[in-house]
């Protein structure tokens, strides 16, 4: 019976079961989406392990028809990566990455469909320079950790293992994943807790819409015959119609954004439709949690409404709330998160179950406060202009369903306030000081090849660069001392050798004037370096030997002499842009030729002009023009773990999500409390009760539950970001991270109730005043 009221109820009965059919629905979209998340992961997982290529660093692979060699030609473009790959393969049967069809050839690549489609736009110029191969191919989707990534394949003619390539026999290699810190996996299982809870308490909401006119109906049961208990069945089995299609809008919901989920990025994570499947067993859950949970809820509703033929007598008209029975939920949560113990530091230790159980009952604690807090409030509030008295008789008649409207967001806004506490203490943890000075240079690049003559046109193509305004360019080597190894020892000492022109020598040393011809002894100031050592080979006077032999089966086929000048003067070293000191040798052009050098290397710490557009792009396209495999990265002060960085990466993800499905869940509630009140809506506006007040009431009636909402998302948010810190062992408590998350909470308000507010005038009308 209460399955057929609540489908034959006429127009008033099929919106209260479309209204709780679309609230527990949107509830069933983020559960079924929240069980999804494993699968996606494992999914990104696996195809990001299944393209990497199988190195082998122990020995070296010989060449043949079914090997190939490769290269890592990644690149980065305003801030997003692009993962790029140079191939060359040894025969017909080489193997080719997951996704592409056939390797391409030399000049030719080929692209993800994200990559050419910024290819292709009038955003991707830039790039177009930088990726000049010719697109032959696609990429598909079992190469791509998602449809949003930028990714290529490029073929070489001249790839070698010789200039930074790498023989291969296959793809996949197995990656290792580190076991996530005590203080991350704190972070993950409170998230969780945090991001569910508010779905939850949406669900048991949603079941509710309609509870007046489902009361006055059960009463009209009571005088034809039917008992107590038989009404709560009926009740029941209403509740649990809707929660069923609530289900089927849910699941409905859930097939049709996964068709878009590949358009749709957020916090730089997007997915495959296929990834989105929800995990069967999480998804059994659901389905049987949603419809229990709308009887439970419906049942519990009921324990103090007394339904008798004549009428429904509430039990709490003129009762208080107890505060009693309240207090010991949060403080019980605060308990078994303390029971935890410390989780900081390398014996920390995580019991999930503690963990997720004491967030739980916290935020539970936090939820049953608020209608009291409402009723305690409001109970206080005397006199006042006319839409005032109004919004305040409400609440006081109804504080219930106004601390239910605006719990979710009370429940959200105190655990995003403790998430973000606990992140502003921890992130020192996961964040190291690199030493490095932006100031100076802002990139800082290294040319894989070893031929002069490409290292000095890098240096020379660099300086003429659109926004560049100075290189600090340096050509590295190593001497040794000539002749074989002497009684006792292992090896021939050696030094590093720099060689660059004064300004860029004056940025890794302390070289005074100079002028080219000049060469330098580089002493380090701070005591760390054996001086004794580099001064055994760096000495005026001294020759030394720049082949790279180490002396130990007699003096070198190919001594590479060079004798260091008699005038060359000791300096102290600096450290560079990069934080780095170098010491041994510095000489200037004018004073060594460079063909004596062998293998030498390049590296340049590049200086831009802020004020041109894309300068680093255009670092960057001078880098690929000159070696595609040439890496080029941007100097910073600091460095983020990449757990931590993920971790927060995907709670931001997340916490998106669930604000978009607050804001649709309290527009579904106000507008369901608007249609249960159309007739006394309507009643007053034929009293003469103007619309605007009406309007200005209703704002206040959101307004004050609200505001006492978000003071006790203050108190109970900075509660459970205490208990964290002290878990964490942590002390430090910013302030600076609560007032933004409670004025976002304030202003989601605000638009919902702006966005009520054209029905409220729809409903304000004399056809509100109909009955049967």
């Amino acid at each position: 019976m209460g399955v057929r009221f609540a489908v034959g109820g006429g127009r008033e009965g099929w919106i209260r079961t479309l209204l709780t059919a679309l609230g527990v629905g949107l509830g069933v979209l983020v559960l079924l989406g929240a069980a999804s998340i494993p699968t996606m992961m494992e999914s990104r997982t696996q195809r990001g392990e299944a393209r990497l290529p199988m190195e082998l660093e122990s020995e070296a692979m010989a060449p043949s028809a079914a090997t190939l060699v490769e290269a890592a030609a990644d690149t980065v473009f305003r801030g997003d990566p692009v993962r790029g790959m140079l191939l060359r393969p040894d025969g017909d049967q080489a193997p080719t990455p997951p996704g592409v069809s056939a390797l391409p050839g030399p000049g030719e690549m080929v692209v993800s469909p994200a990559l050419r489609e910024l290819l292709g736009s009038p955003e991707g110029r830039l790039l177009r320079e930088r990726l000049h191969f010719k697109d032959v191919g696609t990429i598909t989707q079992p190469g791509l950790i998602g449809p949003g990534e930028l990714l290529y394949y490029a073929g070489s003619a001249t790839l070698t293992t010789d200039d930074g390539g790498w023989r291969i026999a296959r793809f996949g290699a197995l990656v290792k994943s580190d076991p996530l810190d005590p203080l991350l996996l704190t972070l993950m299982i409170v998230g969780c807790v945090v991001m569910l809870m508010p779905v939850a308490l949406f669900i048991a909401t949603a079941v509710r819409f309609g509870g007046e006119r489902r009361d006055r109906r059960l009463a009209a049961l009571r005088l034809i015959g039917a008992d107590t208990r038989a009404t709560r069945r009926m009740a029941a089995g209403e509740a649990l119609f809707g929660a069923v299609c609530g289900l089927l809008v849910g699941a409905g919901l859930f097939v049709v954004a996964r068709q878009f989920v590949a358009d749709v990025t957020v916090w730089d994570i997007n997915a495959f439709p296929s990834d989105v499947t929800p995990v069967p067993g999480l998804a059994a859950l659901v389905l049987l949690a949603v419809p229990l949970s709308a009887i439970g809820v419906t049942l519990f509703a009921l324990r103090r409404v007394s339904i008798e033929p004549l009428g429904v007598a509430r039990d709490s008209a003129g009762r208080r709330r107890r505060l009693w029975w309240r207090l010991p939920f949060p403080l019980a949560g605060l308990a078994l998160m303390l029971l935890n113990g410390r989780v900081g530091g390398r014996d920390g230790e995580v019991n999930p179950y503690l963990v997720a159980g004491g967030a739980t009952l916290f935020l539970v604690g936090v939820t049953l406060l608020l209608p009291w807090a409402v009723d305690a409030a409001v109970a206080r509030f005397r006199g006042g202009p006319v839409p005032w008295q109004l919004a305040v008789r409400r609440l006081q008649l109804s504080g219930g369903a106004a601390a239910r409207a605006v719990s979710g967001i009370t429940v959200a806004v105190a655990g995003a306030i403790a998430l973000q506490l606990f992140f502003s203490a921890i992130q020192g943890d996961f964040m190291k000081v690199t030493g490095q000075d932006p100031s100076r240079a802002q990139l800082r690049t290294m040319l894989p090849s070893h031929d002069i003559g490409a290292i000095r046109k890098m240096i020379s193509e660099f300086r003429a660069t659109e926004g560049v305004r100075g290189v600090i360019a340096s050509i590295g080597s190593s001497a040794r001392r000539p002749g074989p190894l002497r009684k006792g020892e292992e090896f021939r000492p050696g030094t590093l050798v720099s060689v660059g022109d004064c300004p860029s020598l004056s940025e890794l040393a302390r070289t005074g004037p100079c002028k080219d011809g000049d060469v330098f002894v580089v002493k380090d100031s701070t005591g760390t370096v054996d001086e004794d050592y580099i001064t055994e080979v760096a000495r005026p006077g001294a020759t030394v030997d720049f082949a790279e032999d180490d002396g130990r089966s007699g003096p070198p086929p190919h001594p590479r002499l060079w004798t260091i000048p008699t005038s060359a003067r000791t300096v102290e070293a600096r450290k560079d842009p990069t934080g780095q000191a170098v010491f041994g040798l510095m000489v200037t052009p004018g004073a060594l030729d460079l063909k004596l050098l062998e293998r030498p290397t390049a590296r340049a710490m590049v200086k831009i002009d802020p004020s041109v557009p894309d300068a680093v792009e255009h670092v960057r396209n001078t880098a690929a023009r000159i070696d595609p495999q040439t890496r080029v990265l941007t100097l910073q002060n600091t460095a983020r773990d990449k757990q931590f960085t993920s971790l927060r990466t995907g709670l931001l993800a997340a916490a998106t999500a669930m604000l978009a499905l607050i804001a649709a869940s309290m527009l579904v509630t106000m507008l369901e409390q608007l249609r249960e009140r159309r007739r006394l809506l309507s009643v007053l506006v034929a009293f003469g009760t103007r619309r605007a007040t009406l309007a200005w009431s209703v704002l206040w009636q959101t307004a004050v539950p609200v505001a006492l909402g978000l003071a006790l998302a203050v108190a109970g948010g900075a509660g459970l970001g205490l208990a964290l810190l002290r878990m964490a062992g942590k002390t430090t408590f910013d302030w600076s991270v609560v007032w933004p998350l409670t004025a976002a909470g304030g202003a989601l308000v605000l638009v919902v109730t702006l966005l009520s507010l054209p029905p409220l005038w729809r409903l304000m009308r004399p056809d509100g005043l109909r009955t049967e």
